[in-house]
């Protein structure tokens, strides 16, 4: 493996990290093991510290690639929580408010859900890295200012039902580039009459890589010293 010329790695995210944890993670692994001050490592789209899954890890020239990586569809498995919000829409904060359950049926859910399919405005959550005049929607969520984010178009490819049981509700979506899938269980809690966050979120295929393809990073390390120390021995 020559990390300089580049390599692409599949990685599974853990929960709590940060994409830059990660990137980071294996950057000074790379470098100290190679013994090099700088080398170029980035990925390809960010997962919230809360959620897991799949990440693609550019080194090198293969940094090149990200950007082709970035644009191919995204599939997740996400868990949403019935009859609560919290302001970010996953559990980083606490609930803010509770709301009714007791009249969303099966029937219910499965009435509404298909209304996501396909074409759809959505406003990014206050609590995301867009940028408003040059700063962080996030930086104003945490200044206490009220923004304004505009409405994107996105397309959801697929969306099912996994599993079904008040307070809770299991989805797999296959969408484009920029779905916040928390906004999208926002939306869903609306639809059904009701609120939702999100409690549990795994991106499991990125184009044709699928989470099953991925590294665990413990396991990862341990490759990537093996390799560097094969490709020394043969020089």
């Amino acid at each position: 493996m020559d990390f300089t010329k580049g390599e692409v790695l599949y990685v599974a995210k853990p929960l709590n990290w940060t994409s830059f944890n990660l990137v980071n993670k294996i950057r000074w692994k790379l470098q100290k093991t190679l013994k090099m001050k700088k080398l170029k490592v980035g990925h390809a789209g960010t997962l919230d510290p809360l959620a897991t899954g799949l990440m693609i890890i550019c080194t090198g020239k293969a940094t090149k690639l990200i950007e082709t990586f970035q644009y191919q569809t995204k599939e997740y498995i996400a868990t949403l929580g019935l009859g609560a919000t919290t302001p970010s829409f996953d559990l980083e904060l606490p609930v803010d408010a509770t709301y009714p359950t007791e009249h969303i049926t099966r029937e219910l859910v499965d009435k509404v859900i298909p209304q996501f399919l396909g074409e759809i405005w959505q406003v990014p959550p206050v609590y995301s890295a867009v940028k408003v005049d040059g700063k962080r929607a996030y930086d104003y969520a945490r200044d206490g200012q009220e923004i304004e984010l505009k409405p994107k178009l996105l397309v959801i490819d697929e969306i099912e039902l996994i599993d079904f049981h008040l307070p809770v509700l299991k989805i797999r979506v296959v969408c484009s580039k920029g779905t916040y899938i928390r906004a999208l269980a926002r939306d869903i809690g609306l639809a059904l009459g009701s609120g939702a966050h999100l409690t549990a979120l795994e991106r499991t295929r990125i184009g044709d890589v699928k989470l099953e393809d991925c590294w665990q990073v413990d396991d990862l390390v341990v490759h990537l010293e093996q390799e560097i120390l094969k490709n020394k021995i043969s020089e």
